[in-house]
């Protein structure tokens, strides 16, 4: 028996085969994505020599419509040193020997360096020692100074 889905499920299929989705919030379309496929390097025999199975993935980060203003200059702040002269973010998988598994590996290395460098981290709290903690730090250092102590005294027999 087949089973039924909902027009909103086909909406969201048919959207993720047009984009990457990167956060909930974030989808990078496709036809912004520039895949690559060339010879990989490394042990593999004859089949590594005549087949295109590496896959470099580039996106241009300065110029996407699929960001906000504030999504942009975060990303080019964070990623400076992975992107080109021209803002292209570029990531590249030859793990496997399918060229197709190797596009979704790097389309997911696109997706998971985007998440990353798009989220803001948390600002610490500040936050005071309790007394206890206190007491016990100087406990501590009083415990460390006699124990020095003694052993200054011991070395003059």
């Amino acid at each position: 028996m087949a089973t039924r889905s909902s027009p909103a499920d086909d909406d969201a299929e048919r959207a993720s085969d047009r984009a990457l989705r990167v956060s909930p919030a974030l989808f990078i379309p496709r036809t912004e994505l520039t895949a690559r496929a060339t010879r990989a390097s490394g042990a593999g025999g004859q089949h590594v020599n005549k087949t295109s199975t590496r896959v470099e993935l580039t996106w241009n980060v300065a110029q996407s419509a699929s960001l906000t203003d504030a999504q942009r200059e975060r990303l080019l702040a964070r990623l400076a040193s992975r992107l080109s002269e021209t803002g292209e973010l570029r990531v590249v998988a030859s793990d496997t020997r399918s060229q197709l598994q190797n596009r979704e590996l790097a389309e997911q290395r696109l997706s998971d360096v985007v998440r990353r460098a798009l989220a803001v981290p948390r600002v610490r709290k500040a936050t005071r020692p309790t007394r206890a903690a206190r007491e016990a730090r100087l406990e501590d250092k009083r415990r460390n100074a006699t124990r020095k102590r003694e052993r200054r005294r011991g070395n003059d027999e």
